[in-house]
């Protein structure tokens, strides 16, 4: 697929829809496909960390979960038209498992935390096949695989924090079932109703970073990604 490039980090220009359509099939055709979100902090981090770059530009999809990424695009004429970001991408695949019958195992967070979020799944999505989980702070990684391998997964999501999880996911995907993985970092917090969303109206004009920014100023740090991105996107020839 033709993917666009910022500061030698691939983004996928695909939407949710396009995803979840090629993921399907990639599913039956035995491919395992990997997914991480791509936003200006990980962006900028990866200028100076070459093995985040390889995780990012080594994936299946590298969807475009920042506001950052989408502007950037449009500034350099490109085709993302939205974003795609990790908690509504794992929504899609959480629908998608249940009208296809996939099994999902999820693994990360604290057992209250994906026991939680697992509950309120089942309550949305009641055919899903949960194949199994665990929580985060698991100690003994050879009988977590061989538990993934006998629940014979075939979604898997993986909240450890990024790129824990994504370092996680590349060094032990050829030894599972699974054909489809995704970090999903917080996003269990989110199912678990632990932490609550920005409302439609900032998440549907891209702008959930300034209520997250509202309701927690100490992400102001982080934040400061966004503009040096674009600056330098800006002034790239």
């Amino acid at each position: 697929m033709n993917k666009e490039t910022y500061m030698g980090v691939d983004v996928s220009p695909l939407s949710y829809e396009e995803i979840t359509q090629q993921l399907n099939q990639r599913i039956q055709d035995n491919q395992q496909s990997t997914i991480i979100a791509v936003n200006p902090e990980k962006i900028m981090a990866s200028q100076t960390d070459e093995t985040l770059r390889d995780l990012i530009n080594g994936s299946t999809f590298q969807i475009p979960d920042g506001v950052g990424v989408l502007l950037a695009s449009r500034l350099k004429g490109g085709e993302i038209r939205s974003r795609v970001t990790g908690v509504d991408m794992m929504g899609r695949l959480l629908q998608m498992a249940a009208e296809e019958g996939y099994r999902v195992f999820f693994y990360g967070a604290k057992e209250e935390v994906v026991s939680k979020a697992i509950d309120n799944i089942q309550d949305t999505y009641p055919s899903i096949q949960v194949a199994g989980y665990e929580n985060g702070y698991v100690q003994d990684q050879e009988a977590l695989i061989q538990k993934i391998n006998d629940a014979k997964a075939d979604i898997m999501f993986v909240a450890l924090g990024s790129p824990k999880q994504e370092q996680w996911i590349r060094a032990n995907k050829e030894r599972l079932p699974v054909k489809v993985f995704q970090g999903v970092g917080g996003s269990f917090d989110v199912y678990a109703g632990h932490v609550k969303r920005a409302p439609a109206p900032f998440r549907k004009v891209g702008m959930e970073w300034l209520y997250r920014l509202a309701t927690d100023p100490k992400r102001i740090k982080r934040q400061m990604a966004l503009p040096k991105f674009l600056f330098r996107v800006i002034t790239k020839k």
